[in-house]
C-alpha cells in the first residue's frame, strides 16, 4: 500500500518508533547513550546509512533475485557503513574512539535490515529514502533522549565532548549525581521508564480519538446512543440511550412526530 510522505514520516519518528514502539537496535541503544554527544554520532551515522541504503536498495530491487536478496542488502549496507566510518575516522577520531565496534556493527542493525526487507524492497526510491530518513531521525530521537536522561542524572553535566572532556554542568556543588545511570543497569532502567512514558501518551492520545470519534457518532445518529465506560475493560464504549430518556428536540423524536 502506497504511503504519503507525511505518513512515512509520522509512523518513523512517532507512532513507528524503531526504539521506544518496536524495540529494535537495542545493543547500540544500551552502549552509546552515556552522553549526548555520543548519540548523536551514533544517530547521525544510522540516519546516512539507513537513508541511502533503502534507496540502494529500492533502485535495485527488480534486479536482486529473492534468493540472495539478503546477501545483497548486506553488502550494500556494508558499503554505506564503511564509507561513513572512514569520514568519522577521518574527521572526528575522538566519536570514532567512544562508539569503537558499534559503527561497523551497523551493518547488521536488526533496524536497517528491517526496514530494508519491509520497506525499500517494496516501494519507490523517493519513499524508501524517506522512509530510511525518518526511521533513523526516530532513532537518533530515542538515542538523545535517554543519552540526555543518563549524563543529566550521571553526571549532572549535558554534551560533554565524547572523550569525557568539558561538556555544561546542569546542576550545582549541591547536586550528587547518580553514576548508576552511567552503568549498564542505569541504561536498562532509563529505557524500560521511557517505553512506559511514551506507551502510555500513545495509549491516551488513541482513547482520546477514540472518544471522540464515538461522541461524533453518537451526535449523528440522533442522541440513540450515550458513551460509558465499560467496567471490565476500562475502555469508553457506546450504549443505547432509552427512548423515554432521549432529549425531547432529538432527531430521532422529530422523525417519530413527523411519521405520526
Amino acid at each position: 500500500m502506497k504511503k504519503s510522505i507525511p505518513q512515512i514520516f509520522r509512523e518513523g519518528i512517532i507512532t513507528n518508533n524503531p526504539t521506544f514502539v518496536q524495540l529494535l537496535g537495542m545493543c547500540p541503544t544500551l552502549a552509546t547513550t552515556t552522553s549526548v554527544v555520543n548519540a548523536l554520532g551514533m544517530g547521525i551515522a544510522v540516519i546516512a546509512v539507513l537513508s541511502f541504503s533503502n534507496l540502494f536498495i529500492s533502485l535495485l530491487r527488480k534486479i536482486i533475485p529473492k534468493q540472495v536478496r539478503i546477501a545483497s542488502y548486506i553488502v550494500i549496507i556494508s558499503g554505506f557503513v564503511t564509507a561513513v566510518e572512514l569520514i568519522i575516522k577521518a574527521y572526528f577520531p575522538a566519536i570514532n574512539k567512544a562508539l569503537g565496534l558499534f559503527i561497523p556493527l551497523i551493518v547488521v542493525n536488526c533496524i536497517i535490515l528491517a526496514r530494508a526487507e519491509a520497506f525499500a524492497s517494496k516501494h519507490g526510491p523517493v519513499e524508501s529514502f524517506c522512509d530510511g530518513l525518518a526511521t533513523g531521525i526516530g532513532f537518533t530521537l530515542a538515542l538523545v533522549c535517554i543519552a540526555f536522561v543518563r549524563e543529566l542524572l550521571g553526571s549532572g553535566m549535558l554534551f560533554a565532548a565524547a572523550d569525557g572532556s568539558g561538556g555544561v554542568r546542569i546542576f550545582g556543588d549541591w547536586f550528587s549525581p547518580a553514576t548508576i545511570f552511567l552503568m549498564p543497569s542505569g541504561a536498562f532502567l532509563t529505557l524500560g521508564c521511557l517505553v512506559a512514558l511514551v506507551q502510555k501518551i500513545q495509549a491516551v492520545s488513541e482513547e482520546h480519538k477514540r472518544r471522540k470519534q464515538l461522541e461524533e457518532d453518537a451526535i449523528d445518529g440522533g442522541y440513540h446512543e450515550t458513551l460509558m465506560r465499560d467496567p471490565a475493560t476500562g475502555r469508553i464504549v457506546r450504549k443505547p440511550v432509552p427512548a423515554e430518556e432521549q432529549p425531547a428536540d432529538s432527531e430521532a423524536v422529530k422523525a417519530g412526530e413527523g411519521g405520526e
